[in-house]
């Protein structure tokens, strides 16, 4: 494995690119670990009702989109989130992970995942009644990422 430190005077973030030939064990740890290093305590702007709330990213189960609206799920309640999934994607840790076209999950969350051969798995969260679908396309490099999380690879 090769490590390269790359110094950007310009840049107001730290940014760590991992390239791999494939998504394995040690790719997954090593993710994992940079991304708990960098992220206590960071928290998004989530609208509900006329109020803003500040909600830490570790407290976020999943966020899916419904027509034009994000949604931000955690354990009790759903907030509205001005991003665009994609921008999430840059935006979030480790942790979280596209599950479809339309929803990323946080897999620190998830409790368990009921698989159906003919169209979308479902999955479910611990402490918590909501639910997301988990697509077909997603499936295996899902189910994959979860068992290397929960085993602590």
């Amino acid at each position: 494995m090769k490590v390269k430190i790359e110094i950007e005077e310009d840049l107001t973030e730290e940014e760590v690119i991992i390239r791999c030939g494939s998504l394995n064990d040690t790719v997954v740890s090593l993710q994992n670990y940079i991304s708990k290093q960098g992220n206590s305590k960071r928290c998004l702007s989530l609208k509900n009702g006329g109020t803003e709330f500040f909600v830490p990213m570790e407290e976020i189960y999943f966020f899916e989109t419904e027509g034009r609206e994000l949604r931000a799920h955690t354990a009790d309640n759903m907030f509205l989130c001005e991003y665009k999934l994609y921008e999430l994607e840059e935006l979030l840790p480790g942790c979280f992970m596209r599950i479809s076209k339309s929803t990323i999950a946080n897999l620190d969350f998830v409790w368990s995942v009921t698989k159906n051969l003919t169209a979308s798995s479902l999955v479910e969260f611990v402490g918590s009644n909501k639910k997301a679908m988990l697509s077909r396309a997603y499936y295996k490099v899902v189910t994959e990422r979860l068992m290397a999380r929960k085993l602590g690879l």
